[in-house]
């Protein structure tokens, strides 16, 4: 499916978030708070947007996708390669930071990512994680839904794959809630982890420090 969303993703997501998935992205970079020329390595890294980010913040970017397709359509210099988010080929501690943008709500459980991503981050590392979310006030909540369950898939349909566009907006309820998120980073070995909503509620960020040993 990602293969065949890859050439109109960024324009697609553009549209659909109104420009804001740009802020999002910064937002997640900032919240690192690393030293510059880190490495950090961008999971699910699609067509490289967040590499980008990272790497006008002054980070070493490496990013990692399952997707053939997405990784042929990136617009990054960042170093990219092909590979499973649960069994990375990176020594453990070698990175000093990890990010993601909306790819959590893909994978068929979180505990084996989570831990995967602890793994490879060095003691004191950092994890800033985005994803879709619902709001809690009931008016947006009743609009985000009519917006993201039924515009999306037009948009989407109308510039690359409909059944996917379908897909994506449905997908959010594959994601556990963010306290439980919350509790599942903190079990994999992170602290100090914290769930931020963005934009009203429809994006969540999740971040977390690796534990000092």
């Amino acid at each position: 499916m990602f293969d065949t969303i890859a050439p109109r993703y960024d324009l697609v997501n553009r549209i659909m978030t109104f420009g804001l998935d740009r802020r999002w992205r910064r937002l997640a970079v900032a919240s690192l708070g690393l030293p510059l020329r880190s490495v950090v390595l961008d999971l699910a890294c699609g067509t490289g947007d967040l590499c980008r980010d990272l790497q006008a913040s002054g980070y070493l970017a490496v990013g990692v996708d399952l997707s053939m397709g997405m990784l042929a359509h990136a617009r990054t210099s960042a170093s990219l390669a092909q590979g499973d988010a649960t069994a990375l080929a990176l020594a453990t501690g070698r990175v000093d930071g990890v990010v993601s943008g909306f790819a959590l709500r893909n994978f068929v459980a979180l505990e084996p990512v989570f831990a995967e991503m602890a793994r490879i981050l060095r003691p004191g590392g950092r994890a800033a994680l985005l994803d879709v979310s619902t709001p809690s006030n009931p008016l947006l909540k009743v609009g985000h839904a009519a917006y993201f369950g039924r515009v999306v898939p037009l948009i989407g349909g109308a510039l690359s794959d409909r059944s996917a566009y379908r897909y994506l907006p449905k997908s959010v309820a594959y994601l556990p809630t963010g306290d439980r998120m919350v509790e599942m980073m903190t079990e994999a070995g992170f602290e100090s982890v914290s769930r931020q909503p963005l934009s009203g509620g429809i994006t969540q960020l999740l971040t977390g420090t690796r534990k000092k040993e």
